[in-house]
């Protein structure tokens, strides 16, 4: 008998995982919609809730489903929580139907935002997400095209844990190193050009420091949350 090893899961599994969080997280502390979200400067919670409803809505549309009737005045939190999650349970089956080939950059910002929620209450991220492993990736990807586009050097990424990526084409000439959080961050754009060159490198950081602005990313000008 020929052993096989299981399919990888597919990027958009973590979805649900997500949107339990943030319902978890939001039930847990009503009358927050006002509530600033320093992540997304111009943001309170209701405004983030409200790009993830949309975000869903346009990926259901974009596989042929039909999102529900945009309501006639802006939703409360627990409003959009119900509506995102109604969406959303579609956008999961559709996506599951076509193979699983679709959704990881929906999932990576659904999984960056719930991680800004929780960083505007305080909240440390979870210890395990299934959203974790491919919404890294995909920024570790988005990070080395920017490298090369930059025609930069490439960079080895590496976790305090021992992980490690190659970010950029070719062999590494240097490396950058955190703990998995504070580089998932780094990566997805919060934090700021000073927090950054704090981490630990091999080499002087301000070559490679350019490359963080990248795709919908750009590094605040304070303090990163």
């Amino acid at each position: 008998m020929t052993a096989t090893r299981p399919l990888p899961a597919p990027d958009f599994v973590g979805y649900p995982e997500v949107r339990r969080g943030v319902r978890a997280l939001l039930e847990a502390r009503p009358g927050s919609e006002h509530h600033p979200v320093p992540a997304c400067p111009e943001w309170t919670v209701a405004d983030l809730l409200a790009h993830l409803t949309a975000i869903a809505e346009r990926v259901l549309a974009r596989h042929g489903g039909t999102p529900p009737p945009a309501p006639d005045r802006p939703l409360g939190v627990p409003a959009l929580l119900d509506r995102w999650d109604e969406v959303g349970a579609e956008v999961d089956r559709r996506l599951a139907a076509a193979g699983g080939q679709s959704g990881e950059i929906m999932v990576m910002d659904a999984y960056t935002h719930e991680l800004d929620l929780r960083a505007a209450f305080g909240v440390p991220p979870p210890a395990e997400h299934a959203a974790w492993a491919p919404s890294f990736a995909l920024l570790v990807r988005g990070f080395s095209g920017s490298l090369a586009g930059r025609g930069l050097r490439a960079l080895s990424v590496r976790t305090t844990g021992g992980s490690a990526w190659t970010a950029g084409t070719g062999r590494p000439a240097a490396s950058v190193t955190a703990p998995a959080y504070d580089l998932y961050r780094a990566l997805a754009g919060r934090r700021s050009l000073g927090q950054l060159a704090e981490l630990a490198w091999s080499e002087a950081p301000e070559p490679w420091l350019p490359a963080f602005t990248w795709g919908p990313f750009t590094p605040p000008s304070g303090p990163g949350a």
